[in-house]
């Protein structure tokens, strides 16, 4: 059970919502398990107990990396063993949503064939579960060689491979599945359409809470490739204390100039050794409305970026205890400091914030983020990043308020189809 847990019931389960299957359709290279994937971390996040069950984990679990024969479709014996890997992979998810307390199984497999799913959606609404296709479909041939470069040599599948001939076998193995691929055209069904993955978007059919937040999530997901950028603000006049908003010191101000020459020269850095070199993404700044936090983005602002101003980003409100040390809260609130030992993410001290409510509030922003089809730098305090790491990274609610977010490293971030990955560099004169 992971992610922010906004709406957490005892049961684990949105009261009302029932048990969802989400069933993936599409040809290989479509965007399936980046769309599965990030669901299951949003889900999650919204407290709604979410799992991701791969028919390719199972495969590769049970067999290893296969030969093409196997997706053969005149390869009857080989379609009878994949056809039993993909029913039990549908029956442990079944399991899970009646027995495991799960309440959304996301079944990311191919799904192509119009019987296939005909047969699952009668059998999963038979248990009295409801089911909501997805199908990516893509009909420009840069996005999917983009998505057979950038994901599908990085597989499990094609550990060891050189690159090029990855490629190759895959593009075999899609033209394979392609002798058999129907879209979904039965309009009875519940199904939404991504069209090359954020370009358009059919919605058929759909009802219901979970399904309906489903879809908003879709309708603003992409995979293209950006980077997230995490930034400490700089050192205030008054740091301890909420309610005065101190500028930036004068070694604050000098963190600024360095935050600027650093974050421009890494970038360059990076998008050389990713081979970007000409097409560089552009870069937008987020910062909070606070002082320290706008005057840290103040030499991006000088630079020519552009920089956005949002109260959402401003740091978590510490209500009675502002401007008090750890010593004097001890002695001031001693059942509260109890409290929050027990529950770190919920508790509220007096008049506070939890960072469950600087979740809450930061859900606009998380939007935004997957909306973003560019670079952005987050400069915030560190309750303000540790909560969007924690999405981004599908963290444990109870691990979000003690994650290091130390002031002199910056965080880079990369969004993939099979999760996120991060670096952190020191922050250094250039």
């Amino acid at each position: 059970m992971a992610g922010a847990q906004l709406y957490k019931t005892a049961s684990g389960r949105l009261f009302h919502a029932g048990a969802v299957a989400i069933i993936t359709v599409g040809l290989p290279a479509r965007g399936k398990t980046h769309i599965s994937r990030s669901l299951c971390r949003y889900m999650r996040w919204l407290g709604v107990s979410t799992k991701v069950f791969s028919v390719g984990n199972y495969r590769r679990k049970l067999m290893g990396s296969i030969p093409n024969e196997m997706f053969d479709p005149n390869n009857d014996a080989a379609n009878e063993i994949r056809l039993k890997i993909a029913d039990d992979c549908l029956n442990d998810m079944v399991e899970w949503l009646q027995y495991g307390g799960g309440q959304v199984g996301i079944y990311d497999g191919n799904n192509i064939s119009e019987e296939r799913r005909k047969e699952m959606n009668d059998k999963l609404e038979n248990m009295d579960i409801h089911v909501l296709f997805i199908e990516s479909i893509c009909d420009k041939p840069e996005i999917v060689l983009a998505n057979i470069k950038s994901v599908k040599i990085s597989s499990p599948d094609y550990i060891g491979w050189d690159p090029e001939e990855a490629v190759k076998d895959y593009t075999h193995r899609i033209e394979q599945c392609e002798l058999y691929y129907k879209t979904i055209t039965n309009l009875s069904l519940p199904f939404v359409k991504l069209l090359n993955v954020g370009e358009r978007i059919i919605v058929n059919n759909v009802r219901g809470y979970l399904q309906s937040r489903i879809v908003y999530f879709l309708m603003n997901l992409h995979n293209r490739s950006r980077i997230i950028y995490f930034a400490r603000a700089g050192e205030s006049e008054n740091p301890g204390v909420f309610k005065v908003d101190a500028g930036l010191t004068q070694e604050g101000e000098a963190y600024a100039q360095k935050l600027k020459k650093f974050v421009l020269a890494y970038r360059k850095k990076q998008h050389e050794e990713l081979r970007e070199e000409g097409k560089e993404r552009p870069l937008t700044v987020w910062t909070s409305t606070r002082k320290k936090s706008s005057q840290t983005a103040l030499p991006f602002l000088q630079e020519g970026f552009i920089v956005r101003h949002q109260s959402v980003l401003n740091q978590i409100n510490p209500g009675e205890t502002d401007g008090m040390t750890i010593k004097e809260i001890q002695n001031k609130f001693p059942d509260e400091v109890e409290r929050a030992k027990q529950d770190p993410y919920r508790h509220r001290y007096p008049r506070a914030e939890s960072y469950h409510d600087l979740a809450i509030r930061l859900e606009s922003v998380i939007m935004e983020l997957e909306r973003e089809k560019n670079d952005v730098l987050i400069i915030a305090h560190d309750s303000i990043l540790r909560c969007l790491y924690a999405y981004l990274f599908d963290r444990p609610d109870h691990e979000i308020p003690s994650i290091p977010m130390p002031r002199n490293y910056l965080i880079s971030i990369m969004p993939s189809a099979y999760g996120c990955k991060e670096s952190r560099v020191e922050i250094v004169d250039i």
